[in-house]
Order: C-alpha cells, then structure tokens, then sequence
C-alpha cells in the first residue's frame, strides 16, 4: 500500500530543535521513505532559521479566514536529505521570533493557527503538487488539535478516508486550559464522552488522544508507563480507554550522523572493532580540554542533558558530591535548564574544579566529545518517554548509567558479571541519592577490578542496532492499520 504522510510538528531537526521530538520528525521521515512511502513534514517557518543555509524558497501563499480576521499564509518549501519540508508563514504568529517557544499566552494561539493552516496547506497541496496525505502524524500537545479538526470535517468526501495518529513524546506537557482561545477561534464543542466526562474538553493533548485513530509513544515501557497515575499525569484514565489502539515504537538514531568512526568533531575515531586502541584519545583530549589531569586509568563520568527536574539530578547531585569526595574519578557536564540546578552544577564543578568541569548551555562538539571520552553516561532521570542520550553514549563507547524508565529502561541491558557475562549499562529503580551513589560505585568497581569484561560491555554497546528501520517498519505497520481502520470505519 503506497502511503502519503504528512508530519505535523513545532520541532524538526535541524531547522528548529529542543527536545527529542525534533530528533524523531527529522530522522524518522527519511526512515520511511526508505521503505517507499512518501513522507513530508510542516512546521512552523521560525524567524531563527536560516533560509539561505536551507536552501529554503517560497512556493505560493494564500489568504487563511478564521473567526478572528484573515491571514496571509506564506508556504515555503526545501528538501533536505532526500525529505520535503515545508514551512509555513504568517503574521503575528510566525516569522520573527529567535525562540522555538516563547510565552504561554503566545504560544497557544501560535499553534492553534498552525494546526488550522496544516489541513488548509495540505488542500493546496493536492492541487499545486498531486499530493495529498493518507495519513496525518501528529506530535504532541502543539498539534494536538488537527486530529479533532480531521473529525469534524469527516463528512466533506476529500477528508473522510485521512487517517491520524498521535505521538506521545512527553506526556507532561499537554496544552491544558485552552478552552477560551478554541471558543474565540469558533472550534466547536468537543462532545467525545471521555472528554467531557473526564473535564479534558479543553486539554489539546488529551483531545489527541481521544479523536487520532491511533495513538503511539517512543518506547514499549513508556507506553505502559503512561497508563498508571505517577505517569498518567491525569490522562492515565483516559489512555486506558485507547488500549485497543496503543503502540509504543522506540525511537531510532540517524547512524550516519551518529557514527564515531566518521564523526569529524572527534580527537580520534574508532569503531567497535578498533575503540581498545583508538578511542583513549577522544578520553585525553577531553580531559585537557576541560582542564583535568590527564589520566589513561582515571574513569571519567559524563553528561549531556537538559538540567530540568524530570531528568534526575537531584538525585544525581548528591551522589556525585559523595563520589568525587571519596573516589578516584572525573565528571564533565554539559548543559542548562531550571536556574536552581544550573546554579548546583555550577557549584559541583567549582567546589571539584580539579576533578570535575561544567560546561554550561548547549555545545554540539562538546557533547561529541563527552559521548566520545567518557567512560560511563548518567541519566538519573525520574521518567524517561524514550531518550537518545543513552543510545549515543552505548554507540560511542560510554556505558550508561540510568534509573530503570521508559526508553532506558528499553535500550540498556543490565550488567550481569556473573557466569552469563552481558549487559550495556548499569540500572537501579529506586529513585533516591543512595541508588545513584550505589550504582555509580558499582560500576566503578568494575571498571578498577573487571577491564576485559568492561571492554566486553563497550563492545556490545557499539554494536547495538539503534537505527530507524526496526522502528520506520513498525510505524509501516501502524499506519496502514490507522488507514484500514479509517476507510472501514467512516465517521467515528
């Protein structure tokens, strides 16, 4: 079955990235295309990216009516690696902002008139391009809306076959309370008996949920996770309703771009074949980058993240204060977030200065070089829907150090050093300072006292196969149940 998808999302990499679902909407279409099926992407035209570096051009414009006043859209378009993207324009809400996200009460409106002007760009499509979506992949809250819009226009012929599917990349954040702005657009009401039984008529993620013929998360364990109250975050409920329908697909890595043996921003590149003797150098060269002693035989601990609560350095921060007291080790962090732990890494770092650095805000040849030199990667954190940070750092040689959630829970397999000899990485389940502090020395310990099974590990965590193609695969399968599911169904 030849499908038509039409991504729908705030984020895509590269042109605009903060978090993960940029990852996915960038990497996951060319994934699919691989498998013959037509894959393109709309999002927003951000005032930041750099249409010159994107070989970004216009391809027509229109005028957009909603209840608040008309708007002239403008629709550009470039391919990159081999995918359509196509931009969309339009004063106030797109063109001149230096931030993906910026307040609240911009924000809201911005993506409510994105998703009204996605289903308005795909019309245009169908006459100037011959192309039009079988099936619309919707991201998170900021899109949250078209599966309702798709709904409510199933009686006109063009849209009744369109097929929806939701991915969940962060159930936290849901685009709650929105109902003023859907009643100043005109949005009629959401009469869906789960909504209005569980008061979610006005919650944009939950509308998702309940109106996407499917309804997917980036990892297996995320998916169960999310249908429990410590993770439902109020919509646990209302996901139990959608099981028949519920997916969870890991996320995959674009491998060509996330290659140590062709990364130019290393000291040294290596593979799972030569890393015993190639890698060390990437190890030196960010120790002296970061002003450390430089020692062969020192581990050094690494991090690469958003400082925010849910990813779990406030369990972290103790521990790793008792450790570089106590132990023989190094840390090197690279990140920002809540002022609170920026403020606590920057003291960790100046307290340790001769043993730990912190590099604050984002440094893409930095991080290269943590994946890259570290020995082992914490990810603390308190839930996790999927994460790449993990599957960069196994690629790259660094074992990883991770509480047992979501997607990590999913891609690092335990040590085992008994008879069995296996693992990637080091697990603990128990979300307090003594299960990080305990399991950061457990596998110190086994870096002092156990070096042929640690390189055993490093090994079997390069040799992981963490591209798209399992994944794309199982998007395949998903969609075409979505679109059977649909042109069977009629209107729901």
């Amino acid at each position: 079955m030849a499908t038509n998808i039409l991504f729908t999302s705030a984020e895509a990499a590269p042109f605009a990235k903060v978090g993960g679902m940029a990852d996915v909407v960038g990497s996951l279409p060319k994934a699919l295309r691989n498998l013959g099926a037509d894959a393109r992407v709309i999002l927003p035209y951000y005032g930041f990216i750099d249409a010159v570096k994107y070989q970004i051009e216009p391809i027509f414009s229109f005028e957009f009516t909603r209840r608040t006043g008309t708007t002239d859209v403008y629709v550009f378009k470039t391919i990159y690696d081999g995918v359509p993207f196509y931009l969309v324009r339009g004063w106030p809400f797109f063109g001149d902002e230096r931030e993906t996200y910026t307040t609240w009460n911009n924000d809201v409106p911005r993506f409510l008139f994105f998703c009204q002007v996605a289903m308005a760009v795909a019309w245009e499509l169908r006459g100037r391009e011959a192309w039009f979506p079988d099936v619309f992949h919707i991201n998170d809250w900021h899109t949250g809306l078209l599966p309702f819009l798709l709904n409510e226009s199933r009686n006109e012929p063009v849209w009744s076959d369109v097929a929806s599917i939701l991915s969940i990349h962060n159930l936290a954040y849901q685009g709650e309370h929105v109902g003023g702005w859907l009643w100043q657009l005109g949005i009629p009401g959401r009469h869906h008996p789960e909504l209005m039984r569980r008061g979610l008529t006005d919650n944009l993620l939950a509308m998702a949920i309940a109106y996407s013929d499917v309804v997917s998360t980036v990892s297996p364990r995320y998916a169960t996770e999310i249908q429990y109250p410590y993770q439902g975050y109020g919509l646990d409920g209302l996901i139990r309703t959608r099981l028949d329908d519920l997916y969870g697909i890991l996320n995959g890595l674009d491998v060509d771009f996330w290659n140590p043996a062709t990364d130019k921003l290393l000291a040294s590149n290596f593979d799972a074949e030569n890393f015993p003797e190639q890698r060390i150098a990437n190890k030196r060269q960010l120790q002296l980058d970061a002003g450390l002693e430089v020692r062969d035989g020192i581990p050094v601990i690494g991090v690469v993240s958003r400082l925010v609560e849910q990813k779990g350095f406030d369990l972290a921060l103790p521990a790793l204060r008792q450790l570089l007291s106590d132990s023989e080790v190094q840390f090197i962090a690279l990140g920002s977030g809540d002022p609170n732990l920026d403020y606590e890494f920057w003291r960790l770092g100046k307290d340790f200065w001769w043993k730990a650095k912190v590099y604050q805000g984002y440094n893409a040849a930095i991080a290269q070089r943590i994946y890259a030199g570290s020995d082992m990667f914490l990810m603390p954190s308190h839930y996790e829907p999927c994460g790449t940070s993990q599957m960069i750092a196994m690629r790259y040689g660094s074992l990883p150090v991770v509480r047992e959630t979501g997607g990590l829970a999913d891609t690092v397999e335990n040590y085992d050093d008994g008879p069995a000899d296996q693992g990637t990485g080091f697990r603990f389940q128990w979300e307090e300072p003594a299960a990080v502090l305990g399991t950061l020395r457990w596998a110190l310990y086994t870096y002092y006292n156990r070096p042929d099974a640690w390189q055993r590990m490093q090994r079997r965590a390069m040799q992981m196969d963490f591209s798209w193609d399992t994944s794309a695969q199982q998007y395949m399968d998903v969609y075409h149940k979505a679109i059977l599911r649909r042109r069977g169904a009629g209107v729901s």
